[in-house]
């Protein structure tokens, strides 16, 4: 019964990118070199100073089993919950969905049913068609990744081109290697792969149209592709806001609504 309910949310939540001439030669400028670890320290401490985070955008899913978008609204309260809705064709309201680090709440407004239960791995796959953990989704939403476990260690490799710095780092744990690319300009993140050791694509996410708040970048447009299960998630705000007060997340109700425990 449980797993014939769970099976209907992911249905109701998505129904819901010269020439020019010199008359003088170009001065010799200096390149700037960061040291990996200020860099990584860097771009850690700015996905940290987002407390929280609202927006308003599109959102698509491609997989096997599903492929569709809808206008969505998400709101993020750190490191605890996340909120978020689907309107479907003129604004209407199809889904409101609000997930903790335990538990999760999922509005179907068009049957007017709140399905509850303790939250998990497959009940996010269920509700967002991505394999991902709630951390993971939380950072996939305001455009970041965790640098945590980079912190205290040198990357494997460190190197720089016109645009960007480039690092990478293997973990033996899961014979993977990690890159991310940094922009020179503003330190935003770019673009982030997870590599096999048979030069597989794992991940792959690539973040455009970056914008600073508040002196921290954060992309209006978030492509992640996971290539190993054949999963992919689109988001492209419109609008967001980022570090505004922000109460306690929660969903409006009727008071009519049935509730079914998962």
């Amino acid at each position: 019964m449980k797993k014939n309910n769970c099976l209907r949310l992911p249905l109701i939540l998505i129904a819901a990118l010269s020439f020019q001439f010199c008359s003088a030669p170009k001065p010799v400028i200096e390149e700037r070199v960061i040291p990996p670890e200020r860099l990584i320290k860097r771009i850690e401490g700015n996905r940290r100073k987002v407390k929280t985070f609202e927006g308003s955008g599109v959102i698509r899913v491609e997989s096997k089993q599903f492929t569709g978008s809808a206008n969505f609204e998400v709101a993020l309260k750190k490191p605890d919950s996340i909120k978020i809705s689907i309107y479907g064709p003129f604004g209407i309201d199809l889904a409101h969905g609000l997930v903790s680090k335990t538990d999760f709440q999922f509005y179907d407004v068009m049957r007017n049913r709140l399905y509850i239960g303790s939250n998990d791995k497959s009940v996010l796959k269920d509700l967002f068609k991505v394999d991902l953990s709630f951390n993971d989704l939380m950072d996939a939403f305001s455009g970041s990744v965790n640098l945590t476990d980079k912190l205290l260690n040198e990357p494997d490799e460190y190197a720089q081109n016109e645009d960007a710095y480039i690092l990478s780092y293997f973990d033996k744990r899961f014979n993977q290697t990690s890159t991310y690319n940094i922009k020179k300009d503003d330190l935003a993140l770019t673009r982030f792969e997870v590599i096999d050791v048979n030069d597989n694509i794992v991940l792959k996410s690539l973040y455009d149209d970056i914008k600073l708040f508040d002196g921290v970048p954060i992309p209006y447009e978030v492509a992640v592709d996971y290539r190993k299960n054949s999963q992919k998630l689109f988001l492209e705000y419109r609008k967001m806001e980022v570090n505004n007060d922000v109460n306690k997340l929660s969903l409006v109700l009727p008071k009519d609504v049935e509730i079914i425990k998962l």
